[in-house]
């Protein structure tokens, strides 16, 4: 296994095993034994990065994802790096068969989030909490602020952004200094080939406004994208089918 280091201090597997699939969006939640097996045999084979989300789950255990990859990974916990994310979840008041998606970062939310976040995963630290998606009525500044704050109390240690543009990364940035960039993207999946040069740039001096050595962290490879083309029309009971880029044509 090769390995990368994101900022400057925080090195991870080039190859991460995202948890999702494992309780949520996927149809039914696969066997916890075999999840915490196959978790374990990653680690042995060199896997060091771990992305879950507070919001991967179920009906019945809407935070499942994260008790699973916490209690499957707490004897690694001195080897890995876990990833987990805030500001979502699912509206469980709806009706629909594909429950809508709330956004929330409300400061006071964040905080019982990275809270109930560390209590799932068993640890006193994240090692990078990823803002699951824009939440318009609150600025990504006080968001930052609060990122800001967590890092000062040891909460976290890393923070990102995920399907975000280059001007909310840029504003973020010059609050709190931004690891991550977690976006989609595939052959089929291209919309964000614009942010990579930006990511990139190391030159800027600081007071500029620019953004040095934030990394991508790419999500949904082409299978995914392949599967969305066709599977949609008869996925419509699973979560994935409510997600961009999984309509049917």
């Amino acid at each position: 296994m090769k390995y990368r280091t994101l900022d400057s201090d925080l090195t991870v597997s080039a190859v991460g095993l995202g948890c999702m699939g494992m309780s949520h969006a996927y149809g039914a939640p696969a066997n916890k034994k075999e999840m915490a097996e196959l978790l374990a045999q990653a680690v042995g084979m060199g896997y060091t990065f771990f992305d879950t989300a507070e919001v991967y789950g179920t009906p019945d255990n809407p935070h499942d994802n994260e008790e699973l990859v916490g209690a499957a990974l707490k004897p690694y916990q001195d080897k890995i790096v876990l990833a987990t994310k805030f500001g979502i979840h699912f509206d469980m008041t709806s009706t629909a068969v594909n429950k809508p998606l709330v956004p929330d970062s409300r400061p006071e939310v964040i905080r019982a989030s990275v809270d109930a976040s560390l209590k799932r995963l068993g640890t006193d630290h994240i090692d990078l909490y990823y803002q699951h998606r824009l939440y318009p009525k609150v600025p990504i500044e006080e968001v930052a602020g609060v990122m800001a704050d967590l890092i000062r109390e040891g909460k976290i240690t890393h923070w990102g952004l995920s399907e975000a543009t280059e001007e909310t990364i840029r504003r973020a940035h010059a609050v709190c200094p931004v690891t991550a960039i977690q976006n989609r993207y595939s052959m089929m999946a291209r919309w964000y080939e614009s942010l990579f040069p930006v990511l990139t740039h190391r030159q800027c001096k600081a007071g500029e406004g620019g953004i040095r050595n934030i990394q991508r962290v790419q999500y949904a490879g082409s299978p995914r994208e392949y599967l969305s083309a066709y599977g949609a029309s008869f996925r419509t009971k699973d979560t994935i089918g409510i997600l961009q880029g999984f309509q049917a044509f």
